[in-house]
């Protein structure tokens, strides 16, 4: 009962949390790729997951991050979208990997071409004296991905077997 709640609740808020603060505040804190990671250890432990499946999604998750730290040392994508990706990678391991990393790269292309658009044009004088809302519109400023990789992970996670497990 308390592992259903954990699956229900844990992954989509965590997700949720890194989308808005990406959004606000253009960062991804460090703890909550560690959150993700750590209650995916816990998760698994408590679900008796065996060593073989824990072994296949610590290799899913090492792969993103290696293939996401190329991305980061090229400016590609920012330190905190690697960490996320690759925490995420974690809960999904290589049977949902490829289903995630589409959706990111769908999502990622239409909220970029969405914010090259949205700073094009002036900004209302209200939405203006918004600090977060500056740093959207500065052209020079990059793109909160975080929140393609949390929507991506959200429209993933109900065809998980953390998912399907969930006795109702």
């Amino acid at each position: 009962m308390l592992t259903d709640a954990i699956r229900l609740l844990l992954f989509p808020a965590l997700m949720a949390f890194a989308a808005s603060s990406d959004l606000f505040t253009m960062t991804i804190s460090n703890r909550l790729s560690l959150a993700l990671t750590g209650g995916f250890i816990l998760l698994a432990i408590a679900t008796g997951a065996s060593l073989p499946v824990i072994g296949m999604h610590l290799a899913a998750g090492a792969l993103v991050l290696v293939v996401s730290f190329v991305f980061f040392t090229q400016g590609w994508i920012g330190g905190g979208d690697a960490k996320l990706a690759a925490a995420t990678a974690l809960w999904f391991g290589f049977a949902h990997l490829l289903d995630y990393m589409i959706y990111a790269s769908l999502f990622g292309g239409a909220l970029t071409l969405m914010l090259l658009q949205f700073r094009r044009l002036p900004l209302p004088e209200a939405l203006a004296k918004q600090p977060w809302i500056q740093r959207l519109h500065d052209q020079a400023g990059g793109v909160p991905y975080g929140i393609a990789l949390a929507a991506a992970a959200l429209i993933v996670y109900p065809d998980t077997g953390w998912m399907s497990a969930i006795q109702i």
